[in-house]
This record gives C-alpha cells, sequence and structure tokens, in this order.
C-alpha cells in the first residue's frame, strides 16, 4: 500500500472480527514500533504484546470491571485479537542525558520542557496503527482504563507507565465511526496550520 493511502485510511477501528492475526504480521507490527524516534535514542518506550484470546481477555478483566464492559458503548473491541500496550520510561531519558555526550550530570527533569518519554512512546504507537493500517487490519488506541489493575495483572515495573493501548484485528462488517466525528467533526486546516506566524 502507498504510504499516502496508509496516512488517508487510518482511523479508529473499534469493532473487530475474532479472526486470528498471522503471526509474521504481528511480528512487522512490533518492528516497526520499535524505528520510533527517541531523543538521544533513549529507546524507553515498551510494548507488552497480548496475541490470543486467552491473553487479550486478561487485559479486559484486568482493565474494566465486568459492569464497565456491560456498559461499554464497543463491545466490539473485546473481539481483538491483538492488544499492544504502549510503556514510557522516563529514567531511561534521565540516564541518557546524564551521559558526558549530552552533558548533564544531574538528572534534573525540569530540563525537559515536555514529557519526551511519552512523545516518544506515542510516536511508536502510531507507527502501530500505520502498520494496522498497512496490513489491512483495523485498530484503535486508547487509555488504560484502570493502571493499577493493569499494572498488577501484568508484573509491571515501577518505572515503567502506560501511555496507551491498541486493540488491532480485522474490522467487522458493523463497525461504526465515533459519534465525536458528527459531533466535533474534523477541523478544517485553516484552524490548525499556520505559517510564518500564528
Amino acid at each position: 500500500m502507498e504510504f499516502q493511502d496508509v496516512v488517508r485510511r487510518r482511523r479508529m477501528v473499534r469493532t473487530f472480527t475474532e479472526d486470528p492475526i498471522d503471526p509474521e504480521v504481528v511480528e512487522r507490527i512490533v518492528a516497526n514500533a520499535q524505528r520510533a524516534p527517541s531523543a538521544g535514542f533513549s529507546q524507553g518506550w515498551a510494548f507488552l504484546v497480548l496475541d490470543g484470546r486467552d491473553e487479550t481477555e486478561r487485559y479486559w478483566n484486568a482493565t474494566m470491571t465486568p459492569g464497565r464492559r456491560k456498559e461499554f458503548g464497543w463491545p466490539g473491541m473485546f473481539n481483538a485479537p491483538l492488544i499492544i500496550v504502549c510503556l514510557s520510561n522516563k529514567s531511561a531519558y534521565l540516564d541518557r542525558y546524564s551521559l558526558p555526550d549530552k552533558g548533564w550530570a544531574d538528572r534534573d527533569e525540569s530540563r525537559w520542557p515536555v514529557p519526551y518519554w511519552d512523545i516518544d512512546a506515542g510516536m511508536a504507537g502510531l507507527l502501530v496503527l500505520q502498520t494496522a493500517v498497512d496490513a489491512g487490519l483495523g485498530a484503535v488506541f486508547f487509555g488504560v482504563f484502570d493502571q493499577a489493575g493493569f499494572r498488577t495483572a501484568f508484573g509491571i515495573p515501577d518505572d515503567y507507565a502506560a501511555v496507551g493501548t491498541i486493540a488491532i484485528g480485522h474490522k467487522a462488517p458493523n463497525d461504526r465511526p465515533s459519534p465525536s466525528l458528527k459531533i466535533v467533526g474534523k477541523k478544517p486546516s485553516s484552524e490548525v496550520v499556520h505559517r510564518g506566524r500564528w
């Protein structure tokens, strides 16, 4: 698929079939995530890959109560055969930038104008989304509903933060766009692109 087609076709798919994903495609998705940029080549991102019904069900059980699952507006998300959680590690960035080639002997977090550890994990997440589209799959990025439950269920180390989750699978025919598309709509370029000055 041409890159422009991948960009144009990328949208959040929230209803999946239960069909499995080819293991080679899963590996390509994970390999592409690791191609994301990272400040100072810190590579402070990590990915929890949950492949198959048993593993994805553990995720849903850890992050959503049965009552919430029952009321959830997109029950077809629970069919996704692949879940990838993008995590960031702030310490990796603070450690990297305290090395001699960067010149910050201390690990002072105030030197960072924005949390690049989370930004870089988000960039990796976008590569996951784009690779899914390129493979003919659907995907959706969303927050971790219960951070504490997630950490406990999967033994996430304290120095990692879950930036977001991506559910991936074959798009179901009954997938519908988010109501936000109608309620808010896509902003015109004139509102978000500023050339030369604001």
